[in-house]
């Protein structure tokens, strides 16, 4: 049973009990990322949950990762574009002590200079491990210049030129305006008691902030550039990500979204895979995949080659968009794609860590706990009519975006036009 309550600043609490577990996963989930930084900032929700972890006013780093390996060590954060994340899952009687460790960490942390300092050397050093990797920087340089001039557009990690420069007054400016109870959930799922939970979330959360004096002024919704990204790396391959403009995570579509991701490339037996990978052998990785956020999304395709490769795989990948934007798709494939969808969407809610963040997620993203019968549901009502009318609606490669990173310096520009496809 899941029930929502309200601690006394305004903090939501969601309690989903799993008495037949023996683990309790809890999460404090903050609806703040990178979307909400600005271009002289960019760069500081990552650097502030990061800091979180080095020290407070009762545990320096070392007692905090001491007492998180008395409890499995399984306690970890995350930044994302619009939402940080601190969460613990662990053993049910240990679940008093990841909640006092987590918000010993928001509450008092010191965020002393000398810490701040060493810290940002090893932000710079995950910024360069990025940079280091093709593929997460074709995608990350897509959606920087597809929504360019727009924080949806900006790297969570910030610029290492950013980083070197947030002082400690931006950080604590930052949590005052964002880390306060109107912008705050925790979630808990698993074995516990829930009464004396919620009277411990009031004694270790209630005294946060409950409003933020900064009034906001709202988010715009980023427009869609189409381009053309391209950076030459000295690597074998070449690393391949074209994108489509698409659906936030409120569309009603989504679930028309889902079963055209697994058809098209999100599973082993998708068209990408089977076609260009496993008859063809193009290319060994190939795999489709959405991005959504508040009001915005991006559906994208990856690829990764030899670059003599390159325009076989191109040109497969769109006469695989261009086939089923023509003649749709097949009763065994949406047969068979949804029966996958479902079984991992329930295999996927089971463990106590995936309840908590599937309950944490859809009430800071959607404003109400989703259940999984109306997620199953979803899939289920999804129609051939829909899917072939979504991609005829979204997969239009005369606005496709293009990322190139790595050995490009022999690939010409032309074979990544469509025109024999769609004329």
């Amino acid at each position: 049973m899941t029930r929502i309550k309200k601690l006394t600043n305004g903090i939501t609490v969601i309690l989903e009990e799993m008495p037949y577990s023996r683990s309790a996963a809890f999460g404090v989930w903050v609806h703040v990322g990178s979307r909400n930084e600005d271009a002289r900032n960019n760069g500081i929700a990552h650097v502030i949950e990061h800091m979180l972890f080095k020290g407070t006013k009762h545990r320096d780093a070392k007692q905090i990762a001491d007492e998180m390996a008395k409890i499995g060590g399984n306690v970890n954060a995350f930044t994302s574009k619009e939402c940080t994340s601190y969460y613990a899952t662990t053993l049910s009687e240990h679940l008093p002590r990841a909640i006092d460790i987590i918000a010993d960490m928001i509450n008092n942390s010191l965020f002393e200079e000398k810490a701040l300092k060493k810290e940002k050397g090893v932000i710079i050093e995950e910024i360069d491990m990025y940079d280091d990797s093709s593929e997460d920087l074709a995608h990350e340089m897509l959606q920087m210049n597809v929504w360019k001039g727009h924080p949806l557009g900006y790297q969570i990690s910030g610029t290492k030129e950013n980083v070197r420069k947030i002082s400690r007054e931006q950080i604590l400016e930052f949590m005052d305006r964002y880390y306060v109870g109107e912008n705050m959930i925790i979630s808990v799922a698993g074995q516990f008691d829930a009464k004396e939970t919620l009277e411990l979330l009031e004694d270790k959360f209630g005294t946060i902030k409950a409003k933020s004096d900064y009034v906001s002024h709202g988010l715009d919704k980023p427009d869609y550039n189409c381009v053309f990204y391209k950076k030459e790396k000295d690597v074998e391959q070449v690393h391949m990500n074209i994108a489509f403009d698409c659906i936030s995570y409120h569309s009603k579509e989504k679930y028309i979204l889902s079963v055209l991701n697994s058809i098209l490339g999100g599973s082993i037996n998708s068209r990408l895979f089977i076609q260009i990978r496993e008859y063809r052998g193009l290319t060994y990785n190939i795999y489709s995949y959405g991005s959504t956020y508040r009001d915005a999304g991006l559906f994208h395709i990856y690829a990764a080659m030899n670059p003599t490769q390159t325009e076989a795989v191109v040109q497969g990948i769109y006469e695989i968009i261009n086939d089923i934007c023509k003649n749709g798709i097949t009763l065994d494939e949406l047969q068979m794609t949804k029966e996958q969808l479902k079984t991992e969407i329930i295999l996927g809610n089971e463990s106590t860590k995936s309840r908590m963040t599937a309950n944490g997620r859809s009430l800071l993203y959607r404003g109400r706990i989703v259940p999984i019968e109306e997620l199953v549901e979803g899939i289920e009502a999804v129609t051939f009519e829909e899917v072939k009318d979504f991609a005829n609606r979204y997969l239009d490669l005369s606005k496709c975006s293009i990322s190139l990173v790595g050995n490009i310096k022999d690939i010409d520009q032309n074979v990544f036009k469509p025109i024999e496809i769609m004329e």
